[in-house]
């Protein structure tokens, strides 16, 4: 899947792709054919790169009830040819979503498309998960015999009934199917076996009770598929080896005795890929004192897996000693702040850091807006490291990364930092922010938010305190203000 193409930060459409409070305000005083198809484009073309960790369904159904916008793109976009040869769920699942909501507002064209492509869309299981909450019994019923048909007679069909009844997030459907349906009543006792039994059936090759046993099998290869066949014969897939080395570290912490220390750090030294990585994470969960000096080793290492595992592993360290050692790889003077280790050495700080160290975070997150934008995995890091160590001085870039930022869960934690940083995010940021699509950014505003001074701000508050899609923590949030307000 390709990386969101996001508009630039001024213009409506990349408010709107960002989730952003002013993007749902801008889009009011737009043009609203201009508006609607910003909106379109945001909802057909999914614009955040980790849909898991970023909100933006309520968001877009709310924008589409302040412009009483009609849902023609979304039904086009639902019945193009596409559909059924895409299996990306990916493709339809936000705009599913927002039909979910706006079913929930009352939109009665939500609901009929809702229920159009559950039975004959590709998605179909989305788009029943989202009727499960909103659609009457009698509509879900009529349902069935079209979801029904989808699985034909035989072992693989029941097979696949059952898996689409395992993954079902909403299962209210299919309990009204079983009393209906024998064949769905049938699956729905044998689906939890099937799960069962993949358990107990599981093969593979497990370690050994000894740190020898368990550093051999942190380096072993499993190859079964053409696939995997494929991926041993160009190179070890770098997500594999991570996920064995980080179970292999939990089992040396079972197995390891005080006897096994030299072992472990001569795997830490020169052992191969899987067991080195494995070696110095529990050395670095042990907090051994011989840590530091193997992650130097790591990150100098030639080969760039070791040092990306030195790296992340370097995150994992506490305590005093490891304190002092991410001050002197991050102090220019000493460690090389612009080097790798240094930078990462900065995020540590930013993590676990006291108040002295404010400066050289407010720096490294300069340094990483200069370097690498407002994108990568560290700048969320330095950014809550700003804000736990209420770095005044970081207000400027904190406030570039919450105007910048494409990933709204990032803006969220921008929002964070600004309101224990800058003085003057309850009159200004905060009031953008009731408006945001994360409903944690909305909490936050409603807390902080000045309410005088600005009539959309009661305005705002009590939209949000009747809105029953609003999520709890913000109803109290708001609910919490307004009362105060009215004492």
């Amino acid at each position: 899947m390709f990386e969101p193409v996001i508009a630039p930060s001024a213009s409506l459409l990349g408010l709107l792709q960002r989730g952003r409070g002013d993007g749902q305000l801008h889009a009011l005083a737009a043009d609203r054919d201009e508006a609607i198809a910003a909106l379109e484009e945001c909802v057909t073309s999914d614009p955040r790169a980790d849909w898991q960790v970023e909100n933006r369904s309520l968001y877009y159904a709310r924008v589409y009830m302040d412009l009483e916008a009609p849902l023609a793109g979304l039904e086009l976009h639902l019945n193009h040819p596409e559909d059924l040869l895409d299996p990306d769920e990916g493709r339809t699942g936000l705009a599913l979503a927002v039909l979910g909501h706006l079913a929930a507002y009352g939109r009665r064209d939500a609901l009929l498309l809702l229920r159009q492509y559950a039975a004959t869309g590709g998605n179909w299981a989305w788009a029943l998960d989202e009727l499960a909450l909103r659609d009457e019994d009698q509509a879900l019923l009529a349902l069935a015999p079209a979801v029904l048909n989808r699985f034909p007679a035989g072992p693989e069909g029941e097979a696949a009934l059952r898996a689409a009844i395992r993954a079902a997030y909403e299962p209210r459907p299919w309990r009204l199917w079983a009393a209906h349906h024998p064949r769905v009543a049938a699956a729905s006792e044998q689906s939890p076996f099937d799960l069962w039994q993949r358990q107990l059936g599981r093969s593979g090759i497990t370690p050994g009770w000894s740190v020898a046993d368990v550093l051999a099998w942190a380096d072993h290869r499993e190859v079964g598929s053409p696939l995997e066949q494929a991926v041993a014969d160009d190179g070890r897939d770098p997500a594999a080896v991570d996920r064995r080395a980080a179970a292999a570290a939990r089992c040396l912490a079972a197995v390891a005795r005080p006897e096994d220390r030299p072992a472990l750090l001569e795997a830490a030294r020169t052992g191969a890929e899987g067991a080195r990585r494995a070696a110095l994470r529990h050395l670095v969960d042990q907090d051994d004192p011989a840590v530091p000096e193997l992650i130097e080793a790591a990150a100098a290492d030639a080969d760039d897996r070791i040092v990306r595992a030195a790296l992340e592993t370097l995150g994992r360290m506490r305590g005093p000693r490891a304190l002092e050692r991410a001050r002197r790889w991050a102090d220019p003077a000493t460690g090389g702040a612009d080097s790798a280790l240094g930078e990462a050495a900065v995020l540590l700080l930013a993590d676990i850091g006291e108040p002295g160290d404010a400066p050289a975070v407010v720096t490294g997150l300069r340094r990483w807006v200069q370097v690498h934008g407002v994108s990568g995995a560290g700048i969320g890091t330095l950014v809550d490291g700003a804000g736990r160590l209420a770095a005044v001085a970081a207000v400027p870039a904190l406030r570039h990364v919450y105007g910048e930022a494409g990933s709204s869960e990032l803006r969220g934690r921008a929002a964070r930092a600004l309101a224990v940083t800058d003085r003057y995010f309850a009159s200004g940021p905060a009031v953008e922010c009731l408006w945001d699509c994360e409903e944690s950014t909305r909490e936050l505003a409603a807390r902080h938010v000045v309410t005088t001074g600005d009539a959309r701000v009661l305005e705002r508050l009590r939209r949000l305190a009747a809105d029953p899609a609003e999520e709890a923590e913000v109803h109290a949030a708001v609910r919490g203000r307004l009362t105060s307000r009215e004492r």
